[in-house]
């Protein structure tokens, strides 16, 4: 599929894989696949900022190339790194057979048959069905050098290998790089990039996001559903559930042939919402009963 050419297009295009994004968010993965460049995602844990970068590869026809970030990440595990093993192989071979040239052994060694491609340098490789989709997740978890790393792929679409050299991107990949907000990037990083903060959904998109991901769920479920959870943001808690959790809800509570909201049943299935046994544990006894009964309150008319 060719990309959109408007921000309506954009919208239509991610709403077919079921993805539900808002005229904000549009516009501004509109620019990034115009201008080809790198899109920044920012906002808490759940709110749909990976989800955007899968939707974008499924409904492109691209690949999606997944950088997971983690603290220590470095260029070994992000770009490239030589296969040792088969390289020591290579080398008992060549000292067996006494053919064991020094120059033309080295030159060998450290050519593409021994090199082990990771996300980033596979990413700048061509592909037939057009640059892919490249991820670089959950970014804040990294280190600073990494980040300074980053700063050529992102500038340049390209990354050097001192063994071979520099190798280019003939064709730029479509770059989403996510951020929970757990420290701030550096602006170095950021100006590189369209920037676009995620927030948490109205009522009236999350009921949509649900509608789109758990079809099955009668209206009157997803409504009390959504109204609980956007009444539990409103609460003091160590983690506020994304949207991720709205589903994973609602998708539990229709496991369990659920209908209708009741205390029992939010206090049974609260470790699909809620992830830190202190939150759990402020909606015990009667806290559940009281949300769900303002839950109910907004969903009356005015």
């Amino acid at each position: 599929m060719t990309k959109p050419t408007s921000i309506d297009a954009v919208q239509q295009m991610l709403g077919a894989q079921g993805y539900v994004c808002d005229r904000a968010l549009g516009t501004v993965v509109f620019l990034a696949l115009s201008l080809g460049r790198p899109l920044f995602l920012e906002g808490e844990a759940g709110v749909g900022k990976t989800e955007i970068a899968k939707a974008l590869a499924s409904a492109l026809g691209r690949r999606l190339i997944r950088l997971q970030c983690y603290e220590g990440l470095d260029a070994s595990s992000a770009v490239y790194e030589w296969n040792f093993p088969a390289q020591m192989i290579a080398i008992r071979t060549a000292e067996a057979a006494g053919t064991a040239d020094r120059a033309a052994l080295q030159a060998e060694l450290f050519s593409k048959e021994f090199l082990i491609e990771r996300p980033l340098l596979d990413a700048m490789r061509p592909d037939e069905n057009g640059a892919p989709v490249l991820l670089i997740d959950e970014l804040d978890r990294t280190d600073e050098p990494f980040e300074a790393y980053l700063l050529e792929a992102l500038s340049d679409f390209q990354v050097t290998i001192p063994e071979l050299g520099t190798i280019k991107a003939p064709e730029p990949p479509i770059v989403i790089l996510t951020s929970n907000r757990t420290r701030e990037v550096h602006d170095a990083l950021k100006r590189r990039c369209l920037y676009h903060w995620v927030d948490y959904p109205d009522f009236d998109r999350e009921m949509d996001i649900l509608t789109a991901r758990a079809p099955e769920a009668a209206e009157n479920l997803s409504r009390e559903v959504v109204a609980f959870v956007q009444q539990l943001r409103t609460e003091d808690l160590f983690k506020k559930p994304g949207v991720a959790e709205t589903i994973d809800w609602a998708k539990c509570l229709l496991a369990l042939d659920v209908l209708t909201l009741s205390p029992e049943v939010i206090a049974d299935t609260l470790g699909a919402v809620l992830k830190y046994q202190d939150d759990i544990a402020k909606l015990q006894g009667s806290e559940a009963k009281r949300l769900l009964d303002q839950a109910r309150a907004s969903l009356e008319p005015s």
